[in-house]
């Protein structure tokens, strides 16, 4: 794949989803067979590699995360010509040391979610035929991990190179009981929108990586304030010029790499997952 073939699409998360960074600029509003994306795609680019944003609630934040339509967001954006997905998400800590304003290139997750729907096969009149059973045992895109792990540490922010992030329904906070249980289960931050998003993303055989920004320690530490609205939105003000920056200098590093044979086994696992109706 020629750098000129790689599209990246960006899904910016609360306080994240700065369409500044995006040169050329411009907006259209799409449908898909599952409905209306959170907003508007805005397409331009960064350094001359095309570029879709998307903001995952809504320019105006006025999505909960059980009510954004995930499946919309990833069609459209595959739809729009995007190869890649770089997602930014604020989530909670649950390890001592992922430390507020740290970033966690998570590489697993574990689903705590119940009301939405994972994936695009679901037997509906509007659906691709079939039923997919798509590996989950890689759900990041392990290229696109290594790519921004390197740009970041190049930048000097704090990165932890892997992680397992626990996505709840939300949008509540955790109890501290929950809290302490999923420090037990081995998760090392907390969010509420990873799942389904990258379970969808993989069904459409996109390169996905997700920048998880730490912005408190959940509720689980003693001597700790307990999260809060305030705190999150102050931490994400921090956080926001560092995903900037980021995404400023990885997205060039990723158009000039060749992406073909990954791509094209992204839509080979895509393709082979999916079991087609009896005639």
């Amino acid at each position: 794949m020629s750098a000129r073939a790689v599209k990246i699409g960006i899904i910016g998360g609360s306080g994240l989803d700065d369409p500044d960074i995006l040169e050329d600029r411009t907006e259209r509003f799409v449908d898909t067979p599952f409905g209306k994306p959170s907003d508007a795609l805005i397409l331009g680019k960064i350094k001359d590699v095309d570029c879709v944003l998307l903001a995952r609630h809504g320019r105006l934040h006025s999505l909960t995360p059980s009510s954004v339509n995930y499946r919309a967001n990833i069609w459209a954006l595959k739809d729009e010509g995007c190869s890649h997905l770089i997602v930014t998400t604020a989530c909670g800590s649950l390890r001592e040391d992922v430390h507020p304003g740290d970033i966690v290139l998570i590489d697993q997750f574990i689903d705590r979610t119940t009301k939405r729907a994972q994936t695009f096969y679901d037997g509906a009149p509007c659906s691709p035929p079939g039923v997919c059973h798509i590996p989950m045992a890689e759900p990041f895109c392990s290229r696109t991990r290594e790519v921004l792990l390197e740009v970041i540490k190049g930048l000097g922010v704090s990165v932890h190179p892997r992680g397992t992030v626990l996505t709840i329904e939300g949008p509540r906070f955790s109890s501290r009981a929950e809290s302490q249980m999923f420090r037990a289960w081995g998760a090392d931050v907390i969010n509420m929108t990873t799942v389904p998003e990258v379970v969808l993303a993989k069904e459409a055989g996109l390169c996905y990586a997700s920048i998880a920004m730490a912005t408190d320690y959940d509720c689980w530490k003693e001597h700790e304030e307990a999260v809060c609205v305030d705190n999150v939105l102050k931490t994400m003000k921090e956080n926001a010029n560092k995903a900037s920056s980021i995404l400023l200098t990885v997205i060039p590093r990723i158009a000039q790499m060749d992406w073909e044979t990954t791509l094209a086994a992204n839509r080979a696992m895509a393709q082979s997952s999916v079991m087609l109706p009896k005639h």
